[in-house]
């Protein structure tokens, strides 16, 4: 359970710093370059210190990352503009697991006990609640709601495959660590983003210009927020995330990363002085005691 919280803390410290860069150089392109410099720390442990591509596993942690880090943020982040930002988190974050667990039930064979359902549950109606859109939520689009539903899929089937590659590498006596599984899943995600962002530069209106006609230069702060994405995010944050899924199931795990939107209120209200409303404090009051509870099972 450890490697979730954590998960959930570099996420949510992850989610900040993207919000910085993404206001600076656009989304697609911030997602791009942090999973650029996140895969270059990566791949310099994986080649030297870890197992790099030798291992049973590989092809499986290449899938996992297309769909987690890849099609799944891609199908977020065009469904966002269509129902907005709450709307789309709640999808991703609550559909995900149920998603997954009944993969990895079906597929896997994984059982969750009546105690892991009941609290996991609890966490997301926690989540729920806090995040839920109130009445004046903007226009929701039909398209919007079905790009939610693959967000929330492909993040689900993309924890599922990160345990069927931890299971093809125990059969096969191998062992790929933490931070090498996230450097490979990283390289799929990479792949997937690089070939959006070809796409959409090809169809997307031109670059905002400066008076000379030329793309108007980023801040030199924004690569602060980049770098903090990507060690945060890609970097720390998957490999705990994959830490956490080669010992506890998808169902158990992604319940508690599903926390990362509530722990982000703090850090809101610290750096950027957003002071957290009722129902979202109420919310995070459920979700928190679903978490400590689900902790404590055994």
């Amino acid at each position: 359970m450890l490697p979730a919280f954590l998960t959930t803390l570099l996420w949510s410290i992850s989610a900040i710093s993207a919000r910085k860069s993404i206001a600076a150089v656009g989304p697609v392109r911030a997602n791009l370059t942090r999973l650029a410099l996140a895969l270059a720390l990566l791949a310099l442990y994986a080649h030297t210190a870890g197992s790099g591509f030798a291992h049973a596993d590989t092809g499986w942690f290449l899938v996992s990352g297309l769909f987690g880090m890849g099609l799944g943020d891609i199908a977020l982040f065009y469904g966002m503009p269509m129902v907005g930002a709450r709307m789309s988190v709640l999808m991703t974050q609550c559909l995900a697991t149920p998603i997954a667990a009944l993969v990895e039930w079906l597929w896997l064979g994984t059982t969750l006990s009546p105690a892991q359902i009941v609290w996991s549950t609890t966490i997301l109606v926690g989540v729920a609640v806090a995040f839920f859109p109130g009445e004046h939520a903007g226009p929701v689009r039909p398209l919007g709601l079905v790009l939610g539903v693959c967000s929330a899929a492909c993040q689900g089937l993309g924890a599922v495959l990160s345990r069927k590659a931890n299971d093809v590498a125990a059969l096969a006596g191998q062992s790929t660590d933490a931070i090498s599984a996230a450097y490979i899943r990283t390289l799929g995600g990479f792949v997937c983003a690089a070939v959006v962002l070809t796409l959409w530069s090809r169809l997307a209106p031109r670059a905002r210009e400066d008076a000379n006609g030329r793309p108007a230069p980023p801040k030199r702060t924004v690569y602060r927020w980049i770098a903090a994405n990507a060690l945060c995010g890609a970097v720390l944050g998957v490999s705990c995330y994959q830490w956490a899924l080669r010992t506890t199931p998808s169902g158990v795990v992604l319940p508690i990363v599903a926390c990362t939107p509530l722990v982000i209120l703090p850090f809101s209200y610290w750096l950027e002085g957003e002071k957290p409303g009722r129902r979202s404090l109420v919310g995070g009051l459920i979700a928190v005691a679903g978490a400590v509870a689900l902790a404590r099972v055994r």
